[in-house]
């Protein structure tokens, strides 16, 4: 199967940013999820007393002859990192080559997350998305989250909360979520992202963004036709109303980056113009992971 969203310049690009951010999910974008548990791990942490039940094989025996107390041995133990990529794929990521920055930017995160052993999943979001693609782990399943990214095609309209529920519902383990969409929901998305810290886990937006969407060239009697609710309307545009609507696009970005960050939630801006790889490892930076 030919994989026209990944050639091989962009395998080569993938290859790159695994190995500059080897450890991405380990460092402080994956946070502490160290926990202490009896006889896990091999990295010692602490003691505590004996309780009758616990397993004789992790009693501290030098302790016990030094000071004639049972305690037990308590071990570091990594929990397993869980990434969700939630990806937009309403009919309005079809323009601008949005779904493509897309795809792409959610494959060479999934491509880390393989290599550091982390489960990774890839969920589709619009009222017309597929099931998501269940979590796999191991990099020798890049192969398929490539094919699954390969077959998103943008239809249906946004519904950001609605799918975000939809998850949440399904998922039993928290984790790293990386939400990518251009945001363009009439319902808004603050709720969406809300929820997400609600039931624990980390959201990430990576805004997915378009200058020619932001300041588009259009001058005279245009018929605009929404891409995810088919309506046309017939329109004069000229210079003011042009202004209002660069106004009313830049006031929806600013919103979105302000929401994540008065919430802690982290905010990336993808330019559909700027390579996916330069958009990742700005990424890392942002978090501190890379120089």
């Amino acid at each position: 199967m030919a994989l026209r969203r990944f050639d091989e310049a962009f395998l080569r690009k993938l290859e790159y940013l695994s190995i500059v951010a080897r450890r991405v999910f380990g460092g402080g974008l994956r946070a502490d999820r160290r926990s202490r548990k009896v006889g896990a791990g091999i990295e010692f942490a602490d003691h505590r007393a004996y309780a009758t039940g616990d397993d004789l094989r992790y009693l501290d025996w030098a302790v016990y002859a030094r000071l004639e107390k049972l305690l037990l041995r308590l071990f570091v133990e990594e929990e397993d990192l869980h990434v969700y990529l939630l990806i937009d794929t309403s009919a309005s990521m079809a323009s601008a080559g949005k779904i493509l920055q897309a795809a792409q930017i959610a494959a060479a995160l999934a491509y880390v997350g393989l290599s550091n052993l982390d489960r990774v999943s890839v969920i589709p979001l619009s009222s017309e998305a597929p099931e998501g693609l269940r979590p796999v782990r191991g990099r020798d399943n890049i192969l398929s989250i490539l094919r699954f990214l390969e077959g998103l095609e943008p239809r249906g309209q946004t519904t950001l909360l609605r799918s975000v529920e939809s998850f949440v519902r399904r998922t039993t383990r928290p984790g790293l979520v990386i939400l990518l969409s251009d945001f363009y929901d009439l319902d808004g998305y603050a709720a969406a992202l809300d929820l997400l810290r609600y039931r624990r886990h980390e959201p990430t937006a990576i805004h997915v963004w378009s200058a020619t969407e932001a300041s588009p060239d259009l001058l005279g009697d245009v018929e605009l036709v929404d891409l995810e609710s088919g309506e046309a309307r017939e329109v004069t545009i000229d210079e003011k109303l042009l202004a209002t609507y660069r106004e009313a696009h830049a006031a929806l970005t600013a919103g979105v980056e302000r929401h994540c960050a008065t919430r802690g939630i982290g905010y990336v801006r993808a330019d559909v113009s700027v390579p996916f790889d330069e958009t990742v490892l700005h990424l890392f930076r942002r978090a501190g992971l890379v120089a």
